[in-house]
């Protein structure tokens, strides 16, 4: 069996021994308790986001942290909207005051990089400021051999991959909740908790350029879903999966790791 890369299953003294080496990298998953129309669960964001960490980690001889598994405000141009049942959020001063605490946390533990893996796409400006908040109060200035790294999973997928997961044109990252990506992943990652016959295949959102506060619940599909999920696949799932660790591996590689011995481990 695989050794873990999840530092909850890590004892303080192996942790310790990790740290002494002065290369420790901590990933950390961010995503979200959020709808996800019918057919995928409301951690969709926090499971996917949690899978590429743990991809890029023993890619990196890094470690997993547990992951934030709350996040911003879900709005209706990208998730549907905070409006919906299921959907548990927190506001971006939480979100802020998190993302601050843990890399404080882990940076004067010793940790050499933290890694924000973020899956959820209403999360990044918060986690942003949280982390600079964080480097001001630790007085780490540029150039410092200690850093924290931010990014979005998705930004990872290559244009050849986008084609080959939608053959008949990709409808594009602001409607991409609960369509073709993400249940193709967690028919890959975790087919068990997709329920496949109630998958929802209906035309994509059609929303207004402007946000309007309070929502106009109506213009929110009932599903929850902003795209259609039909042609989602294990296969295409692995496609993406596969193709987005590998790059992201090969990136953070380039920007962290410094010993030869420590280079990207194929997967």
């Amino acid at each position: 069996m695989d050794k873990s890369v999840f530092l909850e299953d890590l004892d303080a003294f192996a942790y310790r021994e990790v740290l002494a080496s002065g290369e420790a990298i901590v990933l950390i998953p961010v995503g979200s308790l959020e709808q996800h129309g019918p057919h995928l669960p409301l951690g969709t964001d926090t499971i996917l986001s949690s899978h590429f960490a743990e991809g890029v980690a023993r890619r990196l001889g890094g470690l997993v942290a547990q992951p934030i598994a709350y996040g911003y405000k879900s709005q209706q141009k990208s998730g549907g909207g905070n409006h919906l049942s299921g959907t548990t959020s927190l506001d971006g001063a939480t979100l802020i005051g998190v993302a601050r605490n843990l890399v404080k946390s882990f940076l004067n533990q010793g940790v050499r990089h933290v890694v924000f893996i973020n899956g959820h796409f209403e999360n990044y400006q918060f986690l942003y400021e949280g982390i600079d908040l964080a480097l001001e109060d630790l007085g780490i200035k540029p150039g410092a051999e200690q850093s924290v790294l931010l990014l979005s999973y998705w930004d990872f997928v290559s244009e050849d991959t986008l084609r080959q997961v939608y053959p008949g044109g990709f409808p594009g990252w602001d409607i991409e909740h609960g369509g073709v990506l993400e249940t193709s992943l967690m028919l890959h990652l975790e087919p068990a908790r997709v329920a496949i016959d109630r998958l929802v295949d209906g035309p994509a959102a059609v929303l207004p350029r402007f946000d309007r506060l309070p929502v106009v619940p109506e213009r929110t599909p009932a599903t929850g879903c902003l795209s259609s999920a039909a042609g989602s696949s294990a296969a295409r799932g692995g496609l993406l999966y596969g193709q987005v660790v590998e790059d992201l591996a090969l990136d953070l590689a380039s920007e962290l790791v410094r010993e030869p011995a420590l280079a990207v481990v194929p997967g």
